[in-house]
């Protein structure tokens, strides 16, 4: 963290909490406690009226005529967003996020204990999606251009180069979204078919990325409306994904679904997961692509 970043971050956490010590604030920049003492004479130089107070509780305080309306977020405001920084922190943790996640914490005098906790699973590949996330956050902030191997999902592998402007988290999926060299327009890139990534050069932003991201998502968007009727135990799993509405009760076993499904492979192996918890019931149309689906499956064990 650069110095300018971690004064700012030093008077927002004073600008909450009455009295920080100064090995506080070294456990949580990871800094000597004498380069918090500079910060400090540093911050005084700037006009920020900070003050040591000694003792057994003291520490660096602000003046009370400085401090931050603490009306502008009250304690659940605090609460919601420790939830989602959280949430986000096991998918994707680096020193930003954790001292952001301290700075939120430091906007209340109390301890808060979440009332809503989020869990993901620790699957092994995560930490070299992380390293991949983290990379191109990085790209993306500098302008760096970006050089890879990408492999379809017919095995097919090309090679890109890419001016990265976002990364986005999709059904638990990671995604680039950028303008690719080859294709003279915008792509996306699911992560996990990137291999050997690196950086090319630097680049200038192009103005239209918003609007093509939006149009381009869209785009995706093709769905077919599908009816299903699924066995009670799958009910559940439905229910989460689509909403109670989607989901009626046909007998006291099964329940017909109506649900929009794009028509390619992911959606095909989405729903032979559900093995014979599941039979389509219409449009006939989907019905003969999935079946063709689950035929070439099986020809491998012939």
């Amino acid at each position: 963290m650069k110095k300018i970043e971690r004064l700012i971050s030093i008077v927002m956490i004073l600008l909450q909490k009455d009295v920080v010590s100064a090995s506080e604030f070294s456990r949580l920049f990871n800094v000597t406690r004498r380069t918090i003492q500079r910060d400090m004479e540093a911050l005084g130089y700037a006009n920020i009226p900070i003050y040591a107070e000694y003792g057994a509780e003291g520490g660096y305080t602000l003046m009370k005529e400085y401090k931050f309306d603490k009306r502008l977020l009250n304690s659940k405001d605090i609460e919601n967003i420790l939830i989602a920084l959280g949430g986000f922190e096991q998918l994707i943790t680096n020193q930003d996020v954790q001292t952001t996640i301290q700075k939120i914490k430091g906007m209340t005098s109390t301890d808060i204990f979440p009332t809503l906790d989020l869990t993901f699973y620790d699957w092994p590949g995560r930490s070299q999606i992380k390293e991949d996330v983290l990379f191109i956050r990085q790209a993306i902030e500098n302008n760096w251009l970006l050089k890879f191997e990408y492999v379809d999902q017919i095995g097919n592998k090309t090679y890109r180069v890419v001016e990265p402007y976002k990364i986005h988290l999709r059904e638990m999926h990671w995604y680039l979204f950028g303008y690719s060299l080859e294709r003279k327009d915008y792509r996306t890139f699911k992560l996990t078919r990137i291999l050997k990534i690196q950086k090319d050069s630097f680049f200038v932003p192009r103005t239209d990325k918003e609007f093509k991201h939006e149009k381009q998502q869209k785009e995706q968007k093709n769905l077919v409306n599908v009816q299903l009727l699924i066995d009670v135990a799958v009910r559940d799993q439905f229910i989460e994904r689509y909403g109670k509405n989607a989901v009626i009760k046909e007998t006291t076993r099964s329940y017909l679904a109506t649900i929009e499904l794009p028509e390619n492979q992911f959606t095909y192996q989405f729903l032979a997961g559900f093995g014979n918890k599941i039979k389509i019931i219409k449009p006939k149309g989907f019905i003969a692509k999935y079946v063709n689906f689950l035929e070439g499956a099986v020809k491998l064990y012939k």
